[in-house]
């Protein structure tokens, strides 16, 4: 059987020219730096959070970077909100050909034995149910037109526990916790699932597992003891999170789904 390689240059792979991406958690930090990624690709962007300032400004500065880029207010853990939301984005910008599943945090102040129940719900509902959602709206809207890419985050800590010891004496006011690990994890496992189950209608369902990535605000010393825990021995950038979301999205990634792509500077590998 002979194979055509029209259109496989790398260049017309990884071209996202004409498709259009919403990203949850896109104003900030991880979020909106691979935003920015599809963006610099040719995608039409939209930017979901639910600080509506904190997504129209991030948007505003991609626009004035040249990029095509809009804003939209989403509470992800809202059924309603995620279903007229995403309606909207359709209506107004396009149908969806890319979502990158991007919103989680961890509300986590206790720890074990004495966690509490309220904090573990409200982490895994964000995380979890959030990516649940959102997952499903986009695919409603893809699976008539038989194509699209959904990119889930989950995080090293979906596959490796965070060792404690490594928050002792740093100025932190929250941690990784057993509700933002096992989110991630369900995340994992999440994706699998939408893989197997959107894969005959066309649509490929990956993730992304993040090492650590500071940000302004982080403590030098704790950025420190995670440059040293990873085998490169360097700190992570929010922008090298675009290669592989970009791969992900794009028909360079036709031919993965069900995969979990650890950018993490070989963290995972001890």
């Amino acid at each position: 059987m002979t194979t055509s390689t029209a259109g496989t240059e790398p260049a017309r792979l990884f071209d996202l020219t004409g498709r259009t991406a919403l990203v949850t958690g896109g104003g900030t930090h991880l979020g909106r730096a691979m935003a920015e990624g599809l963006a610099q690709q040719g995608t039409r962007v939209v930017l979901a959070g639910r600080r509506t300032e904190v997504v129209e400004t991030a948007a505003a500065a991609m626009r004035d970077a040249g990029l095509s880029s809009s804003a939209v207010t989403l509470d992800v853990t809202d059924p309603a909100q995620v279903e007229a939301v995403f309606g909207r984005v359709a209506d107004e910008v396009g149908p969806l050909d890319i979502l990158v599943c991007n919103a989680g945090a961890s509300f986590e102040r206790s720890y074990p034995p004495n966690a509490d129940v309220e904090e573990f719900r409200r982490t895994m509902d964000v995380n979890v149910v959030g990516t649940y959602l959102c997952a499903q709206a986009a695919a409603r809207q893809m699976a008539p037109r038989g194509r699209g890419s959904i990119v889930t985050v989950s995080s090293i800590h979906g596959s490796l526990a965070a060792d404690p010891r490594l928050y002792d004496g740093v100025d932190m006011k929250i941690r990784s916790g057993p509700g933002y690990q096992a989110g991630k994890a369900a995340v994992l496992a999440l994706t699998r699932n939408l893989a197997a189950e959107l894969g005959p209608l066309g649509i490929r369902v990956n993730c992304i597992s993040p090492g650590y990535f500071p940000s302004e605000r982080s403590d030098p010393e704790f950025v420190e003891r995670c440059r040293l825990r990873n085998a490169l021995g360097i700190v992570g950038s929010p922008a090298d999170l675009k290669g592989a979301v970009v791969l992900l999205a794009s028909d360079a990634g036709r031919y993965m789904t069900g995969a979990n792509i650890q950018v993490d500077a070989g963290w995972a590998i001890w």
